[in-house]
């Protein structure tokens, strides 16, 4: 029987018309055995909107955060593959197909899109300040983490249920850097994690703040690599965790 795939997309705030063509996209494309919208802080009247979408909506009325959303959505799933893309449509259907693809053949365990590997394809760029900090961040998490990629933050990822049963309890960071996250753990772990180049469409009225969620993608980046360290049973990392208090996993929150 060939694997099966769940997808999760998260959602804030989302262009209600686009966040419907790519889901129907997705459904037509992809024929997952499951999809779910995780949808927060919806604006009045946005979840009737969607109740004709060929998805199951999650609605939240407070902001999670991207990698809170996601994670709730991966506890609900039961397929053999997990995977996820972004709601702005970003990543087009054929690349999270091919995402997809190389967990569903057993070729990764984490399979990670790609826009920065050079056989990507970028059909419309970031601004500059974000494409410059971007490539920063991306230069710099390869030299702390040890999986080096091209890009750590692109907007589309499959794990394998496997995969996922190992790191979800090491996980931590509810929004952005959640990607960056899951990499180092899965790195940590020795889970198999290929980089896939994909198709990337920049869309407009993104809600990451270039400045703002640089400062704290770079904190979430030391803090990944800390707890990855702690996994390979790094004496000095093992040392600094036993002088703090351990978070909770987002897992265990709002249990």
């Amino acid at each position: 029987m060939s694997p099966t795939v769940g997808i999760v997309v998260p959602a804030y705030r989302p262009d209600v018309p686009e966040l419907r063509r790519y889901v129907t996209a997705i459904v037509d494309r992809l024929a997952p055995a499951a999809i779910v919208v995780e949808l927060d802080a919806p604006e009045t009247g946005v979840p009737a909107r969607l109740d004709e979408l060929p998805a199951s909506v999650e609605t939240v009325p407070y902001r999670r955060g991207k990698g809170a959303a996601v994670t709730a959505g991966f506890e609900t799933l039961d397929t053999d593959v997990l995977a996820f893309a972004d709601a702005d449509g970003s990543t087009p259907v054929d690349s999270l197909a091919t995402v997809s693809e190389r967990v569903r053949t057993g070729e990764a365990a984490l399979a990670v899109g790609s826009r920065r590997h050079p056989d990507a394809t970028v059909a419309s760029h970031q601004t500059f300040a974000r494409r410059f900090l971007g490539d920063g961040f991306a230069w710099l998490a390869g030299r702390l983490l040890s999986v080096s990629l091209f890009d750590y933050q692109c907007g589309a990822k499959a794990i394998t249920a496997e995969g996922w049963a190992q790191v979800r309890s090491h996980l931590y960071e509810p929004g952005f850097a959640w990607d960056v996250e899951l990499v180092a753990i899965a790195g940590a772990l020795d889970l198999r994690v290929r980089e896939v180049p994909i198709r990337w469409e920049d869309q407009p009225g993104s809600t990451v703040s270039p400045i703002r969620d640089s400062v704290a993608l770079f904190r979430a980046l030391l803090a990944a690599r800390h707890r990855a360290k702690q996994l390979r049973d790094d004496r000095l990392h093992t040392a600094i965790a036993a002088r703090r208090d351990e978070p909770t996993a987002l897992v265990e929150r709002d249990r």
